[in-house]
């Protein structure tokens, strides 16, 4: 059930005394990794967002200093996934079930001690949703620090690796997520069926863009007929490798933060 979390950093495996006598708990991270299950073209299984986060936080807990107190909760393998539920396969959560379902979990880590929740999505269609839920945790609790955190915002190596229209353009099953799961699960990917395709009919010579300063909504269908946004063609199981030990390193100094960090407090009560 722990999967690539070490069973002594797997929440789950804890028992409910563990955790009544767990010493410093508003200190003690947890970890609660969100991904997807949703169309990710034809070359690639369902769960690329899910395996990723699952894979990143357990394999960086497993490097984490042993001092540092963190734990990870089972992955929600389940999100917002409705701009690709045009693609069969794709299940998704409404905004609404996604933001009560981590608001309960946050609000039950809250009633027995902890005050350090870090949502870590794969998953680039809920960011958003994970910010407001982080915010409104913080809101109804000025202790609990809760951070909406996206995988592939820490350290990582991508950007070396990748071409310019890659780093723009590839998006959702290229080169970077089908490196990684050839590293992760190489025996769901099919290379074969892999293609190319990159977002068709974006507006040319406007400040409107697909994922920018000024965005406009779109679904997967709009841009794609494949479902890919992106080459995986280029895609290679050591590229995935490093690519893989780049994102689990920056996650071991994100976690090691995360545990240091103390609130901003510029007002308090007298």
């Amino acid at each position: 059930m722990h999967a690539y979390t070490p069973p002594e950093r797997f929440f789950p495996y804890l028992s409910w005394t563990d955790i009544d006598q767990m010493p410093d708990k508003e200190n003690v991270v947890i970890l609660q990794p969100i991904g997807a299950i949703e169309q990710h073209g034809p070359h690639l299984p369902l769960v690329v967002d899910a395996a990723i986060a699952s894979a990143v936080v357990g394999k960086a807990l497993a490097q984490l200093d042993p001092a540092i107190p963190a734990y990870a909760l089972p992955t929600l393998h389940y999100g917002k996934s409705n701009e690709h539920w045009h693609f069969p396969g794709t299940i998704t959560l409404s905004v609404t079930t996604l933001m009560a379902v981590l608001t309960d979990v946050g609000e039950s880590l809250y009633r027995a001690g902890f005050r350090k929740f870090a949502l870590i999505n794969a998953h680039g269609g809920q960011p958003q949703v994970l910010e407001i839920v982080a915010r409104d945790l913080h809101q109804a609790h000025a202790d609990f620090l809760v951070f909406p955190l996206f995988v592939w915002q820490a350290p990582h190596i991508a950007g070396q690796m990748l071409s310019a229209k890659e780093k723009e353009f590839g998006i959702h099953a290229g080169d970077a997520e089908t490196s990684v799961l050839l590293s992760l699960l190489p025996q769901q990917v099919k290379m074969e069926r892999a293609v190319a395709e990159y977002p068709h009919g974006l507006p040319a010579d406007s400040l409107l863009s697909m994922e920018g300063k000024l965005p406009f909504a779109w679904t997967t269908r709009d841009l794609s007929r494949s479902g890919v946004l992106g080459d995986p063609t280029t895609a290679t199981q050591e590229k995935g490798d490093r690519l893989l030990a780049a994102l689990v390193n920056g996650w071991v100094a994100v976690i090691r933060d995360l545990y240091k960090f103390r609130q901003p407090s510029a007002y308090r009560q007298p």
